[in-house]
């Protein structure tokens, strides 16, 4: 059975940090791309960040550009988005996902086939 499960999330302060990981068994993730997206209440699901499954390539949100890094650790089939200078807008739930028939992961996030379940990140103001 084919899981993701992130971890990490929680409540900071505006200006604070958090790093969030993604767990991934079941199949062979570190030949896959993944990435992490988020949703806020009320909002369509937004792209956060990618890295191809070398690790080599990495892309980001305009909004999380210099603030984010996403890295993985294919030996552990774990990806990780390290979150700093967190501000009240990143609050949502992060998902991490990832594609199995692609090299890289579209921001839509329509060619991810798997998914994890999510985790809250609140920052306060």
């Amino acid at each position: 059975q084919v899981q993701m499960v992130e971890s990490g999330g929680g409540l900071v302060q505006a200006g604070g940090s958090l790093r969030l990981s993604c767990v991934a068994s079941g199949r062979t993730f570190s030949i896959y791309p993944m990435g992490w997206f988020r949703q806020a209440p009320g909002k369509e699901r937004e792209f956060v960040a990618g890295i191809s499954w070398t690790g080599g390539s990495t892309s980001y949100a305009d909004s999380v550009k210099g603030r984010f890094t996403i890295s993985r650790d294919n030996a552990k089939n774990t990806v990780y988005l390290q979150m700093n200078s967190l501000k009240p807008e990143d609050t949502a739930v992060y998902y991490c996902a990832a594609a199995s028939g692609s090299r890289w992961i579209e921001t839509s996030g329509l060619n991810c086939d798997y998914w994890g379940q999510g985790t809250q990140v609140f920052v306060s103001s």
